[in-house]
């Protein structure tokens, strides 16, 4: 065993668990990919600025969560903690706003960083895959991407998930509101922490999970009676518009979500099998991120999806995914001209598509067989001198034990129609 071990709450990926979580990212890709979404990859690092303005400075993930540190040069950077400030600020670097086909529809994959307390579901460094669409104000973007997750789950296998929504309200109604919420919050015996909270993000206390604050909480001001009109039409169009498509969603008033840049749609899928570490991703609309990062205003949605909680949620429902075999053919030489034939047909094989493997290391037959059944392979070739002076290879099926001599110059086409 190494000297070292992975860092607290970070964890290594390996097969097969890892073919798993790499299937996770493609299911949750391909509806973004047939909808319009193009894929985008931007730096694990970014100016500190950029998320203690546009995540909020009163937030956890930049007040307690964030992995900040200054450079040789003196420039404060930050590990990435979430997606969203990053890909808007690329997507505005790039002046794809520019170029006059409004929204820009981006996706994107990679790990993220936070100081967490290591736990089931909650780590250090984490995997998401999310998608942005920036630049339109249109409550059927909003629908468009929980549909799109929704979709996304449901390829999966996943069904015990669920869907929470809210609306925060906007520039005009959402002031008012937070005042009457302020002044319903400082009447309440809080820590003085909480009490820090109610002058800067007020909203956020509503998401507290403590059963002490929430007691505390009941005969709150709901947000819900003092959205503006335009606010409450906007929220009913994409409530319709999710309930028209068959997606079922439950609403929660006390939704907010861990961003201060949250506006109007607010979203959450969660899994009841997870314990409290039910959610398994989320997003919202944030009308205002743009010009909090110095850009113009531009209209955004967009959501992020856990790879590694959503693993947990089918570990839960008790699904195991179908996943390709990695190896399809795998090749055993007897002797050394077997060796350099095999070693070219192996080649030969992968040329047209084939999933195939050698044995490697020079071992006997019994071990390489061994390998051949460890590697899941379908069929086995095996060839040795007598073999090879009659022109053939033997081709053993691995699930029915039987063995056929193929001719070596046909052995290529022959797997594949066996194959297909």
């Amino acid at each position: 065993m190494s000297t070292f071990q992975a860092p607290k709450g970070t964890y290594d990926l390996i097969p097969p668990k890892s073919g798993v979580t790499l299937a996770v990212r493609e299911a949750i890709a391909a509806p973004l990919k047939n909808s319009g979404y193009g894929y985008i990859e931007t730096p694990g690092f970014e100016n500190v600025e950029l998320f203690s303005r546009g995540v909020g400075e009163s937030t956890d993930i930049v007040s307690k969560e964030m992995y900040a540190f200054e450079t040789k040069g003196g420039t404060k950077l930050a590990l990435r903690p979430e997606g969203t400030a990053s890909v808007l600020r690329a997507a505005l670097q790039a002046n794809l706003h520019k170029l006059g086909n409004l929204p820009v529809k981006l996706w994107y994959s990679g790990s993220y960083y936070r100081y967490e307390r290591p736990q089931a579901g909650r780590y250090r460094h984490f995997s998401q895959v999310g998608a942005e669409a920036i630049g339109a104000e249109d409550p059927a973007l909003d629908a468009e991407l929980i549909i799109l997750a929704d979709q996304a789950y449901r390829s999966l296998g996943l069904r015990q998930f669920r869907i929470l929504l809210n609306s925060l309200g906007d520039k005009e109604c959402r002031p008012v509101y937070r005042d009457a919420l302020q002044g319903f919050l400082r009447a309440l015996e809080l820590d003085e922490d909480t009490r820090r909270r109610i002058e800067i993000n007020p909203l956020r206390i509503l998401d507290d999970k403590r059963d002490a604050v929430q007691k505390q909480l009941v005969g709150a001001p709901m947000l819900r009676d003092y959205l503006c009109d335009a606010c409450k039409a906007y929220h009913e169009e994409v409530r319709e518009l999710l309930t028209a498509a068959g997606v079922t969603y439950e609403d929660d008033e006390k939704l907010v979500r861990g961003l201060d840049y949250y506006t109007r749609t607010t979203f959450e899928f969660v899994h009841d099998g997870l314990g409290s570490q039910s959610a398994v991703g989320g997003g919202g609309r944030y009308d205002g991120l743009s010009e909090m990062i110095g850009g113009p205003a531009l209209p955004s949605v967009g959501w992020a999806l856990g790879v590694d909680r959503t693993v947990l949620a089918l570990e839960a429902e008790g699904i195991e995914l179908e996943l390709p075999a990695t190896t399809s053919v795998f090749a055993v030489p007897l002797g050394d001209e077997a060796r350099r034939v095999l070693f070219a047909l192996v080649t030969e094989l992968r040329r047209a598509g084939v999933a195939a493997d050698f044995s490697y290391g020079g071992k006997g037959l019994k071990g390489a067989m061994k390998s051949a059944n460890r590697s899941g392979a379908r069929y086995t070739l095996v060839a040795g001198e007598r073999d090879l002076a009659e022109g053939v290879v033997q081709l053993k099926d691995m699930e029915s034990g039987e063995q056929t001599p193929v001719a070596l110059v046909d052995a290529v086409n022959a797997i594949r129609e066996r194959l297909a």
